[in-house]
């Protein structure tokens, strides 16, 4: 998405990814369902994984908040690809992959 030029779609993907590892750490410690929400500050204090997270993750998580909108919503879209361009999508998703990774080895321990 990112190669396309599409910002968007990219952050909202970027989302996709912690949102599904969150659930995965959920699933592991919790041993139970996940809560059906796409709220990753909800999923974060759920799963266990706030007291976890520095500050930094946590910024990254509130910057990824927005970026799962629906379709349904296109002014709040025009106003995301405002400030969305290529460098911020680039870090945004070299910021995902770090705090993927990071879930992951998480649940390692």
């Amino acid at each position: 998405m990112l190669k396309k030029k599409k910002y968007l779609q990219s952050g909202f993907y970027c989302h996709q990814t912690i949102e599904k590892a969150m659930k995965g750490y959920f699933c592991l410690y919790k041993k139970d369902e996940p809560p059906y929400t796409h709220n990753l500050l909800k999923l974060a204090e759920e799963a266990g994984l706030n007291e976890l997270l520095s500050d930094d993750w946590k910024k990254h998580i509130d910057l990824l908040m927005p970026l799962n909108i629906e379709a349904r919503y296109p002014d709040e879209k025009r106003e995301i690809l405002k400030r969305l361009d290529a460098e911020k999508a680039k870090e945004i998703y070299k910021k995902t992959k770090e705090l993927a990774r990071w879930i992951q080895n998480s649940m390692k321990k």
